[in-house]
């Protein structure tokens, strides 16, 4: 899978876990370089408290275009260290 911003590869992974629809890339596989955290959280009832990045290409910003559950539930022990894209973000495989 892949995530592209912008014309640009932001992400990609053969180990992406699938939760309700979200591709979830593993953080080795993702660009960090381009994803900015913006103090912006939400909390989720059966995963935890996501915490949301801008992600920046070029001249090109997608304000909290991705997220991450640094300490999900026990339930959602899966996507741990792991971040998701929407918002302008393209997933394809």
């Amino acid at each position: 899978m892949k995530a592209t911003f912008n014309g640009t590869v932001i992400a990609e992974s053969d180990r992406t876990v699938v939760v309700e629809g979200n591709h979830y890339f593993p953080a080795d596989g993702v660009h960090m370089e381009f994803l900015t955290a913006n103090g912006e959280s939400s909390v989720c009832p059966w995963k935890g408290r996501a915490e949301y990045y801008d992600v920046a290409v070029g001249d090109q910003v997608a304000r909290g275009a991705a997220w991450s559950y640094p300490a999900p539930s026990k339930a959602a022990s899966e996507i741990a260290g792991h971040y998701a894209f929407w918002r302008g973000v393209t997933v394809s495989d």
